[in-house]
């Protein structure tokens, strides 16, 4: 099982993937980077940017473009599998929109989302989920080794 991250300069996401314990690779930040390619099914975990659009009623860009870019890619997009989204529950209904836009895009379930960096709770749910439903979601068969390695994180 693989989690594909992006994480802003906060690194909230980032913190919040690293505590997850399971397999991961972060999108590069900036294009100076050597683009990233996925070759296994992967579940997608990203911030939400721009909230708060539903209450403005401004154009806004939720889903990071350093996303946008890696989705484009089709080898990439081909192995995605679900989708995380953080965010912020200031922003109301567009709180994790970022997730509902991909999942829908790319016709992949959007599996949870948490507030900024998240906390213990977000993590024992979503890593439970994933490592419970690895399978039914294409993301393969969890070794016993990595079930242990990650409920012990």
């Amino acid at each position: 099982m693989l989690v594909v991250y992006f994480s802003s300069a906060t690194d909230n996401t980032h913190r919040f993937v690293q505590k997850l314990g399971l397999p991961n690779v972060r999108i590069p930040l900036t294009r100076g980077e050597k683009p990233l390619e996925v070759n296994e099914p992967y579940v997608l975990v990203t911030p939400t940017y721009g909230g708060g659009v539903s209450m403005s009623g401004k154009n806004s860009r939720p889903v990071p473009p350093q996303v946008i870019r890696f989705l484009n890619d089709e080898h990439n997009r081909s192995f995605i599998r679900a989708v995380v989204a953080g965010g912020n529950s200031n922003f109301g209904t567009d709180f994790g929109l970022a997730g509902e836009i991909i999942a829908k895009k790319c016709k992949v379930p959007y599996v949870y989302r948490f507030e900024l960096m998240g906390n213990e709770e977000d993590l024992r749910i979503l890593r439970g989920g994933l490592l419970q439903n690895a399978e039914s979601l294409g993301l393969g068969p969890v070794s016993e080794e990595l079930r242990e390695l990650a409920l012990g994180h």
